[in-house]
């Protein structure tokens, strides 16, 4: 075989699964039409759970390192409205702008690390598979070719050629609107005021925020004081080829068009332009085949995508490599649509709401919008809505061991005390492996734990406030099992066991 896996498309979903794959001990293969990482940058950077993700793996300060911007406060676009979090200390949803095409170099560069192999260039026109094998003939500059694999998964966007040639519906809406992006320099006649309006020479105040008209929708707002922020949101008929990049004549007549005046731009920094959709695979998995990112799913609001593509590789990377190096219990695979369907499902919750609280014009609507901005001053609705917006709520169901709180939920991470001195769940997790963690010196615990130490990672420490008195984190950083406060051997060790077994196999032999 040419690969363990075959990923075809190396935007953030499919090199992010390249690099998961890698950490797993496992070889991955991608496959790119575009012969270069492309310049348009359609994602503006990463925000919420992912970020905790990459924290746990260690490779942060790699991302943000390569940051094009200050990281800004979380005053971030919701539904129309803008939803402020930096009135929390420690608000649920962070952003870190990174424009798309330096994160897909970043995350090159780290798969190419890892020793993932991605060739550029190729398109996949031909796909089969067997109950061994999945094979992928390809068209690239040297001709046609054929590569084989164990699996192979779509990372290909929402136009993807692989979920056509595999005949996976993709059922659902295509709203009648199309977006425009855009970050440009400030130019002259152009004064940005302290509140984030701006003064705009023979026009007058545009102000920060959202600004609805009778053509549509136009927002203004930067987390750069020598940048503009722009977007329109209009409907129209006219369908746009997704390798076609927007030019600043295409935004100003968009502007004009809603807002009724020619506003200057100065150089353009980013311009993007994207339809809604509110579509999800009708399943992840077809035989040898599975989907992620865009081919899987696709959220009628901006800012879900990228992070949910990135969690759909997070998912399924370990999940991929147990299978392929055969100590993957069985069913373990197809978890991977179950999990990931349920988070789809959280995310459609709030971006569909967004398309009911935007779309609307009439009175009722204002005053929707009005009293939800009433209801976002408490910090109650205003952390459940942060959650959902990050990924950071979503629990996924584990009703074979569901006795405690934290299980199926993205591990705290705890500061710890170990005899190698202070350390914290998320540094433990750097090596992408289940971990155990004895938080109560359970010795009972850790015993059942040591049959399965050929495959997971078993450490003993001490914390302040403990939630359990024993943890086991899944690869991706989910809680498998906790074990309660003082809960007895007879309970605690059989509920261990299983989730052991059901999670990461057999114990050694």
């Amino acid at each position: 075989m040419d690969a363990d896996v075959i990923v075809v498309g190396a935007g953030p979903t499919g090199l992010m699964l390249a690099c998961e794959l890698r950490l797993a001990g496992v070889r991955p293969l991608v496959l790119e039409r575009q012969p270069k990482i492309r310049d348009i940058p359609k994602a503006g950077g990463l925000s919420g759970q992912i970020l905790e993700l990459l924290r746990f793996r260690g490779e942060l300060e790699r991302f943000e390192a390569a940051g094009t911007a200050p990281i800004p406060a979380p005053r971030l676009p919701w539904g129309g409205m803008h939803v402020d979090f930096s009135q929390l200390a420690d608000p649920p949803m962070e952003v870190l702008p990174l424009p798309q095409p330096i994160l897909e170099r970043v995350l090159d560069e780290f798969a190419r690390e890892l020793g993932a192999e991605i060739r550029r260039g190729r398109e996949v026109v031909g796909l089969r598979h067997d109950d061994a094998t999945v094979t992928a003939d390809v068209r690239g500059p040297d001709g046609p070719d054929r590569v084989t694999a164990r699996y192979l998964v779509g990372c290909d966007g929402a136009s993807s050629r692989v979920r056509d040639l595999a005949r996976i519906p993709f059922p659902g809406i295509t709203y009648p609107e199309v977006q425009r992006l855009a970050q440009v320099t400030v130019p002259e006649g152009v004064t940005v005021l302290e509140n984030g309006d701006i003064d705009v020479a023979g026009v007058g105040r545009i102000s920060f925020g959202f600004t609805r008209t009778e053509r549509g929708e136009f927002a203004l707002g930067s987390t750069n004081p020598g940048l503009m922020g722009l977007f329109t949101s209009e409907e129209e008929s006219t369908g746009y080829d997704e390798d076609e990049p927007m030019s600043v004549a295409e935004l100003r007549d968009s502007i004009r068009r809603v807002l009724g005046v020619d506003l200057p731009l100065g150089e353009p920094t980013r311009l993007t332009r994207f339809t809604f959709h509110a579509r999800e695979v009708e399943r992840y998995r077809d035989g040898r085949i599975l989907m992620a990112g865009d081919a899987a799913h696709l959220f009628p609001s901006p800012g879900v995508a990228l992070g949910a593509g990135l969690l759909d590789s997070v998912n399924l990377g370990w999940k991929l490599a147990a299978d392929i190096q055969g100590w993957a219990p069985d069913g373990l695979l197809d978890t991977y649509h179950d999990e990931r369907r349920l988070a789809s499902a959280r995310n459609m919750l709030h971006a569909q709401a967004q398309v009911a609280i935007r779309r609307g014009h009439d009175p009722a609507a204002v005053a929707l919008r009005e009293l939800f901005q009433e209801l976002l001053a408490d910090e109650q609705p205003l952390r459940r809505l942060g959650g959902l917006m990050a990924g950071s709520e979503v629990r996924y169901p584990f009703p074979s061991h569901d006795n405690h709180a934290l299980i199926g939920t993205f591990a705290p991470d705890l500061a710890l005390r170990t005899d190698r001195g202070a350390t914290s769940v998320a540094e433990l997790m750097h090596g992408a492996r289940p971990t155990f963690i004895d938080l109560a010196d359970r010795s009972d615990l850790g015993e059942i734990a040591r049959d399965w130490q050929h495959r997971i990672d078993i450490h003993t420490a001490e914390t302040d406030q403990r939630p359990a008195d024993a943890l086991l984190i899944r690869p991706d950083a989910h809680v498998a099992w906790a074990a309660t406060i003082d809960e007895p051997t007879d309970t605690a060790g059989p509920a261990l066991r299983d989730a052991l077994s059901g999670w990461f196999g057999t114990p050694a032999g």
